[in-house]
């Protein structure tokens, strides 16, 4: 076993942010790779609602240190006897393992069938942006949604309404991007401030709304047509009398966040299905298709590459270390983040 030890961040109790121990920097040993595992030198991170939510709720047993972080590039420093996909030397992506310690460490074990090859075009800190989000968005769109790619859709008469709730945080500004590039939809994103409208019109949504206003008005309002699908990012509880309303019959509802509560009976005059999107699913029951989510990171690194999607990266803070990464969670926390909050070097 090696005994070396690398930097990490951790924690070890469910603290606020502001307090001076709810992120701290520490010594961890340098894991070793070993079946289907790569071992990852990470090189640049993004934070996600994930992370505070893990630090908040769900403190480490017996005073040990929690390393959390669901996303990272780095390169391959070491492979498992299994590993197939990747050598020494590649360069990669990938969101990572809920059960599993996380990126905020110099070194991160992962499975193979989870990770990615990094887009080409663009540098570690706007790779790092996109793992998680894009395998959240590429499900939701696709497997929970269904909406069809546009050279499988039938016609104008199939062409989806998308209405995306929450539209310019991190799962949002790939949705969008994803959405405009491979299906025919039309894009509805809501937007409370004039940047975060900005913002999605830029990554392709054809009208924006006012979530702090009332929805089914200013939907109604664009003459476009009844909606046929819903992305809720965020906020879910308040919209669902609105959803069903905007809604077709035999509509979809996909959403991503917690809603304390959600009446679902509401769902059923117009025979409405909801879905429920969790990335961390595969990975952590070890299914069958665990590889879709490296092919699909694979895919959106095309599409990258080919220019089609741009990473969606808001704010660069620095170095990877507990100071910063508590400036990335206190942003989150507020709310107010557009785009994602990247951390890069050790």
């Amino acid at each position: 076993m090696s005994n070396i030890k690398t930097k990490a961040i951790g924690f070890q109790k469910s603290l606020a942010i502001s307090e001076a121990d709810s992120l701290v920097d520490i010594q961890v040993t340098k894991p070793q790779a070993s079946g289907r595992d790569l071992l990852v030198k990470v090189k640049a991170i993004s934070v996600n609602p994930v992370d505070y939510k893990i630090r908040q709720n769900m403190p480490p047993e017996n005073g040990e240190f929690k390393v959390i972080g669901w996303d990272a590039v780095g390169v391959v420093e070491a492979v498992g006897n299994d590993v197939s996909l990747f050598s020494v030397g590649d360069e990669v992506y990938y969101a990572g393992d809920l059960t599993r310690d996380g990126s905020n460490a110099e070194y991160q074990l992962v499975d193979e069938r989870i990770v990615g090859r990094k887009p080409k075009s663009i540098n570690d800190a706007q790779a790092a942006a996109l793992p998680l989000t894009a395998i959240t968005a590429w499900e939701l769109l696709f497997n929970g949604l269904s909406i069809p790619l546009s050279n499988e859709a039938n016609g104008e008469d199939g062409k989806p309404i998308i209405l995306v709730i929450g539209a310019a945080g991190g799962v949002g500004s790939i949705f969008i991007q994803l959405a405009k590039v491979l299906t025919n939809a039309t894009i509805i994103a809501s937007a409370s401030r004039e940047a975060s409208a900005n913002w999605v019109k830029d990554l392709g949504a054809d009208f924006v709304v006012d979530h702090t206003k009332d929805l089914v008005s200013q939907v109604k309002a664009l003459n476009i047509g009844d909606v046929s699908h819903v992305a809720s990012l965020n906020g879910t509880e308040k919209y669902v009398e609105a959803f069903t309303e905007v809604l077709k019959p035999f509509g979809k509802i996909g959403l991503i966040d917690d809603p304390a509560s959600f009446n679902i009976g509401l769902l059923k005059r117009k025979c409405i299905s909801l879905h429920w999107e969790f990335m961390f699913t595969r990975s952590m029951f070890t299914t069958s298709d665990m590889i879709e989510q490296h092919n699909l990171l694979n895919q959106v690194a095309e599409l990258i590459d080919q220019g089609k999607v741009k990473t969606t990266l808001g704010k660069n803070l620095g170095k990877i270390c507990a100071e910063n990464l508590k400036q990335a969670h206190s942003e989150l926390e507020s709310g107010t983040a557009i785009g994602k909050l990247v951390l890069e070097g050790f």
